[in-house]
């Protein structure tokens, strides 16, 4: 598996006791994560999801998986991590839209062409997406408009702007509030 793999879900946990999986989708549409044919694990197993439910709750799904037939062997396949080749993914038409792991590798530069060194990861943690840049001082930037107004996958850069006082030492809360 040479490509670059997406992480499309997790298995969550069982589904009743003839091997199903609760898979959780991280696709827009949960029901599409068997559309992009085989997913695969960190080790490199395949893994044919065929959807058994007919609806989503909660970005979770039913599937069986070829070769899984019973509640053993699904339980030990429980937080397994599934991704699929990138270019198993459909293309993007518009020029002003991406997947998140195209931003890996990325170079990153501020508006005057100070380099910052390259996006290393996109994290979400549930406040919104995260990047992560590796280079001389390493540093994690909110992905939104303030801070990164311009993203060009086609010249491999984003520039960012960040506040004057983005790298200062001082913890947010230690200001001097000028007595009580």
């Amino acid at each position: 598996m040479g490509e670059r793999m997406i992480l499309m879900g997790a298995i969550a946990g069982v589904h009743g006791v003839r091997g199903e999986v609760k898979v959780k989708s991280f696709t827009e549409n949960p029901m599409s994560i068997a559309a992009y044919g085989p997913l695969y694990d960190d080790q490199g197993r395949t893994f044919a999801l065929k959807l058994t439910s007919k609806a989503a709750k909660d970005q979770v799904v039913i599937a069986k998986i070829d070769g899984i037939a019973d509640r053993n062997a699904a339980e030990a396949l429980k937080g397994r991590r599934l991704y699929a080749p990138r270019a198993a993914l459909p293309p993007i038409e518009a020029e002003d839209e991406f997947y998140a792991s195209d931003l890996i590798g990325l170079a990153v530069e501020d508006q005057s062409g100070k380099r910052y060194g390259k996006v290393a990861d996109v994290q979400d943690y549930g406040g919104g997406p995260m990047l992560a840049i590796e280079g001389t001082r390493p540093f994690d930037l909110p992905f939104a408009d303030a801070f990164v107004p311009e993203v060009d996958v086609k010249a491999g850069k984003i520039v960012i702007a960040l506040p004057d006082d983005f790298f200062s030492s001082k913890p947010v809360g230690d200001q001097e509030d000028g007595g009580d």
